[in-house]
């Protein structure tokens, strides 16, 4: 296996767009959060970066990517990368370093557990958080991955994700769903106190998503060389937009004006519902599938949020979930080996078997990322607890976790501080009375 410069410099590129995402979504879940949680999803992004990247490093790479020998689990020989040549290719990427994929990987590995803080936002202790984003990765995040990208029984009956619509949307936005349910609904939940309190901060982390999502896509070819890259970008680039627009357009019929908030929210969908099948589709396909997508998204909220009445704060399991599921399916129907010849083809040209084999895979991914997550939740909550007191609710998790604010406003920051620390002087003052 011969390295190659070209390819070389594009996954150096692209690796870098994807880490540019993850404090993007910081800017993106923030701004659509009360300001008094701000801060809390940033320590939440960034420390989880800081811990995920450590634990990819020490054995989750061995995890998810070493040989197998029942396809379930990779072993330990790549441990702290011991083995993982800086001069040579892994036959994963055949024409780059293998440190080079590693890195490229870390990158997936840290932004899929952290897509689930849109979930749990204004609510979750932080300690609890620590403990549920490291055994989320290692029992779930990880496995996938060998199943579906590192050779394990998944991808050898056949299914393919191409940037990760089974083994990270689906995954995550089941998880979601199982999340917000353990933890309940956020106090006084209803339309008062779902109003962003920055949307050009929104705006801004969406913008910065879209960007980095090329690298995340179009990365995921793990070559420049060949058209796979430059077809997945214009491709991702499609499905986003014209989601973008039926979010835009339904939330015009719904409510008589049309929301920027919906419009930011269907491009990102639109991003994850395309990943899975990025680059296996055409871009007319692409525009198909992105209407699915926008459409059956934008009724999950509906479905979850307003129906179901299931407070997961930034609809991960529609933006993400939904979409992912739709994107991943969308391969069984309109993927061709015309434009990926080392991909499948779907129903479409010739292959039915392809959908029934997607299927499974979206299944697997559902049911791992709802039932481990439920389980996991459980445990925590049993154990430690996750969810912060009513107290610490109503002041904000900026304050009573961190001790910090977003924003410097000195007098207001000094007065919630004071409220916190009298409320805690006041139970402390109760619970020595009852002893």
């Amino acid at each position: 296996m011969v390295l190659d410069s070209g390819d070389t410099a594009w996954m150096l590129v692209a690796g870098s767009l994807v880490l540019l995402m993850i404090p993007a979504l910081g800017l993106f879940e923030s701004g659509l959060l009360r300001k008094k949680n701000a801060a809390s999803i940033f320590m939440q992004i960034f420390f989880g970066l800081a811990l995920l990247s450590v634990m990819w490093f020490v054995f989750g790479f061995s995890l998810s990517f070493s040989p197998s020998e029942h396809g379930l689990i990779g072993d330990m020989q790549w441990t702290f990368l011991k083995g993982v040549p800086s001069d040579e290719a892994l036959p994963f990427a055949p024409t780059i370093p293998g440190v080079l994929f590693v890195k490229f990987q870390l990158m997936f590995a840290c932004i899929t557990p952290l897509l689930l803080t849109g979930t749990i936002a204004e609510r979750m202790k932080f300690s609890s958080f620590i403990i549920f984003i490291s055994a989320w990765s290692m029992l779930i995040y990880y496995p996938l991955v060998h199943w579906v990208w590192g050779g394990g029984w998944l991808a050898q009956l056949g299914v393919v994700d191409f940037a990760g619509g089974i083994v990270i949307h689906t995954s995550v936005g089941m998880a979601a769903l199982a999340a917000a349910l353990v933890l309940g609904r956020r106090r006084n939940y209803g339309p008062a106190i779902m109003i962003p309190h920055s949307i050009p901060l929104a705006v801004l982390g969406s913008s910065l998503l879209w960007l980095g999502w090329f690298g995340f896509n179009a990365g995921s070819a793990l070559a420049a060389s060949g058209g796979v890259a430059g077809n997945t970008v214009i491709v991702t680039h499609m499905a986003s937009s014209v989601s973008a627009l039926i979010w835009a357009g339904l939330s015009w019929v719904r409510t008589g004006k049309p929301s920027i908030v919906a419009t930011i929210n269907g491009a990102i969908a639109g991003l994850a519902g395309i990943t899975p099948a990025s680059g296996f589709v055409s871009a007319e396909h692409a525009f198909v599938i992105g209407i699915a997508i926008g459409v059956i998204s934008y009724s999950g909220v509906v479905l979850f949020k307003e129906k179901l009445k299931i407070d997961d704060a930034l609809d991960v399991s529609s933006v993400h979930g939904v979409a992912g599921i739709v994107g991943s399916l969308a391969i069984g129907i309109f993927a061709s080996t015309m434009i990926n010849p080392g991909g499948v083809d779907g129903l479409l040209f010739g292959n039915p078997d392809q959908l029934w084999i997607q299927a499974v895979g979206v299944a697997v991914a559902a049911v791992i990322g709802f039932g481990g997550t439920w389980i996991l939740m459980q445990i925590i909550k049993h154990l430690i607890g996750i969810r912060v007191t009513a107290e610490v609710e109503d002041v904000g998790l900026d304050i009573s976790e961190h001790a910090e604010s977003a924003y410097s406003d000195e007098e207001e920051f000094m007065l919630d501080m004071d409220t916190y620390t009298e409320e805690l002087q006041e139970k402390d003052e109760i619970f020595r009375k009852r002893k």
